[in-house]
């Protein structure tokens, strides 16, 4: 039998520990099954990573976001392949994989002789000046300025986070863009190989969508596979809040928008503000740096996913 450590989020909004017990013994009757509840962000990474020295064949990630991107980074460029069992609010990269979306029915298709993917990975290199120098993996999206702002205000009201989900995100980001960010001025200085540009907000998403609203995906533009899509916003006025939001509703992309650009084929990306900003990676908020260098990592994490023609190690 494989070897998988099971990695849980109790406090994930759709966690409950009866819906544990059942993941377990479902899980036991494939694997060999071990079980860990961590206490931290640090604590799920090192947990992980540990997995992944004891050559684990899998570890799973049972919660949101959150804890899905902590296990992750201590799995990237491992051989120990990542499982997810959704039961958070919005579950951006099981959504972006086409992983069921119910925590049963993933567990079911952990247990069923899953396929295993090699998915891209973005490496954060965040100064913060006197304070030093951290990095940091992200599986899906990262950004500075206004949707570090929105996660922030997003976390702000968790109660309201757990019950409304992506409509709690879409009220949050309505708040953010309406109140502070229509009238400030670009202060972050974006940078990439052979070009550049003055903004009030900067996304980087490794896939062609991604969002915290839901079943609405949020479209940069046309996306080159295993590099970055770097959508660079000038400025975000409330005469044109009504114009990018029925991009959003309508699928349509935002490289279309007054105001936004889009870079494609990104392979690294820099971006700076003298008195430090928001930032984010996967809607996990980060301490504001002075400066972060993101880097397109192809191919640097083994995850369980539909379609793919490799299988879970025996």
């Amino acid at each position: 039998m494989a070897r998988i450590l099971l990695c849980a989020n109790p406090s994930a909004s759709g966690f409950t520990g009866g819906l544990h017990r059942s993941v377990v013994a479902r899980l036991r009757e494939s694997y060999e099954v071990e079980t860990e509840w961590p206490r931290s962000t640090a604590e799920a990474r090192s947990i992980s990573a540990a997995a992944a020295a004891d050559r684990l064949n899998l570890v799973v990630a049972m919660g949101g976001d959150g804890v899905v991107h902590h296990i992750a980074n201590g799995l990237a460029g491992t051989s120990t392949a990542l499982g997810i069992i959704p039961a958070g609010t919005t579950n951006v990269l099981a959504r972006i994989l086409g992983l069921p979306r119910k925590p049963r029915a993933a567990t079911e298709f952990i247990c069923g002789s899953p396929p295993v993917a090699t998915v891209p990975t973005a490496m954060l290199t965040l100064d913060h000046g006197e304070s030093g120098v951290e990095s940091r993996l992200a599986t899906f999206s990262c950004g500075a300025g206004f949707d570090a702002a929105v996660v922030e205000r997003a976390e702000q009201e968790p109660h309201r986070k757990y019950r409304l989900s992506g409509l709690h995100y879409a009220r949050s980001a309505a708040s953010v863009a309406w109140s502070g960010f229509s009238k400030q001025f670009p202060d972050l200085t974006v940078r990439t190989r052979d070009r550049s540009a003055e903004a009030v907000a900067v996304f980087v998403s490794l896939y062609d969508r991604y969002t915290y609203f839901g079943r609405l995906p949020v479209r940069f533009g046309p996306h080159q596979s295993n590099t970055l899509s770097v959508l660079v916003a000038r400025e975000l006025p409330r005469r044109r809040m009504v114009s990018i939001l029925r991009r959003v509703v309508t699928g349509a992309q935002l490289s279309g928008a007054d105001g936004f650009e889009v870079w494609t084929g990104v392979t690294s990306v820099e971006v700076s503000a003298s008195g430090g900003f928001p930032a984010q990676a996967d809607g996990e908020l980060l301490r504001s740096p002075v400066k972060f260098s993101v880097a397109s990592r192809p191919d640097h994490l083994r995850v369980l996913k539909p379609g793919s023609r490799q299988q879970l190690g025996p």
